[in-house]
């Protein structure tokens, strides 16, 4: 955006004055491309005014959520932000190691996905044949490494901020939604197990896997059980494209775009409803009617294909970082005194969708 257009110091003093709000945050997953949240994210906890009541996370979001939640008990705003950038940091550093690499082709281009590299072109094509049972008997995850260094899960059973984690059933097929005090790093792979790649998750006897095939994010304990009346989604993945897939990696990411969508529009669209009918008195009918939900996206991320989900190089995880501080920086200077006062995501468009 251009610097003219969000005059510092004179946005300042307003926000220095201005009354504190408290507001939740709804984060989809994407593998890496979660980086594009963390700038988002970075973006709104430099606003003093802005307290983080509850955020709803899957996969990729669930991580964000978790490692914020975290810093957030630790040293409030600036502990959540240092905290996301260790990390995201952690995670580029694990990548290093990884077979996935981008090729010569891919790097003379300057594409961030992995559609010809070598090892990712052969376990694609393992994974239609075998499964991580089989590929990964030990069920080895770097992930899990990560998360015991980066968070105090003692600490954020204990966090002020309320986190929703949402992790797929496998047997039922039914999402479970973790709070606070359930949340270990079973809880958060669970959340982020994509199928193909790895075991699924056992829990309490039960084996789960991504909470994207049941909600990306889930929408409705945020309005249920949080103080806060504006919600705010982070959304990953494109939900229109122009453009008809032909290539057999362009339907295949188009299918995954639209079945890590579906979950959320049917949910919204329910939302819609229960805004509409509730009646804005008092209980639980209040709460649907007060909400006021925002969204901040960027038509970018829609250039990259779904092999990029798994690209961490650090490089690329800056740029989805500055990506969506942009786009955070942005829906401030458009939204930021609707917050509190108005809605500017119009959920009653999507009652016109089947």
């Amino acid at each position: 955006m251009d610097q003219a257009m969000t005059p510092e110091a004179d946005a300042a003093p307003a926000e220095a004055s201005r009354s504190q709000l408290r507001i939740d945050l709804a984060l989809q997953g994407g593998g890496s491309h979660g980086a594009f949240t963390w700038g988002v994210l970075d973006r709104l906890l430099e606003e003093t005014w802005i307290v983080i009541d509850a955020i709803s996370g899957t996969s990729a979001g669930a991580m964000n959520a978790a490692v914020l939640a975290d810093g957030w008990a630790k040293d409030g705003a600036a502990g959540a932000r240092a905290n996301l950038e260790t990390y995201w940091r952690r995670v580029a550093r694990a990548a290093e190691a990884s077979p996935f690499q981008r090729s010569p082709i891919d790097r003379a281009l300057g594409r961030w996905t992995l559609d010809t590299s070598p090892a990712y072109v052969v376990v694609d094509l393992l994974t239609r044949m075998a499964s991580p049972y089989d590929l990964n008997p030990l069920g080895f995850n770097p992930m899990r490494r990560i998360l015991d260094d980066c968070i105090d899960f003692d600490r954020l059973r204990a966090a002020p901020i309320k986190l929703f984690i949402t992790a797929t059933n496998v047997h039922t097929g039914r999402g479970r939604i973790f709070r606070n005090a359930e949340i270990t790093p079973d809880v958060l792979l669970a959340s982020a197990c994509l199928p193909t790649m790895f075991q699924a998750i056992e829990i309490d006897g039960e084996p789960y896997w991504d909470g994207g095939f049941a909600g990306n994010p889930t929408i409705t304990p945020l309005v249920r059980e949080s103080d806060a009346d504006d919600t705010i989604l982070v959304q990953i993945n494109p939900r229109v494209r122009e453009k008809t897939p032909r290539s057999a990696s362009e339907i295949l990411n188009r299918l995954n775009e639209i079945s890590f969508n579906s979950p959320l529009m049917k949910e919204l669209r329910m939302i819609a409803l229960m805004r509409q009918a509730a009646d804005p008195g008092t209980g639980e009918g209040a709460r649907w009617a007060r909400m006021r939900p925002h969204r901040i996206m960027s038509d970018n991320l829609a250039d990259f294909g779904a092999s990029s989900k798994l690209n961490a190089e650090w490089d690329f995880i800056s740029m989805l970082k500055t990506e969506g501080y942009r786009a955070a920086d942005e829906f401030l200077f458009v939204h930021g005194e609707d917050l509190g006062k108005r809605a500017t995501s119009d959920l009653d468009v999507l009652l016109n969708e089947c």
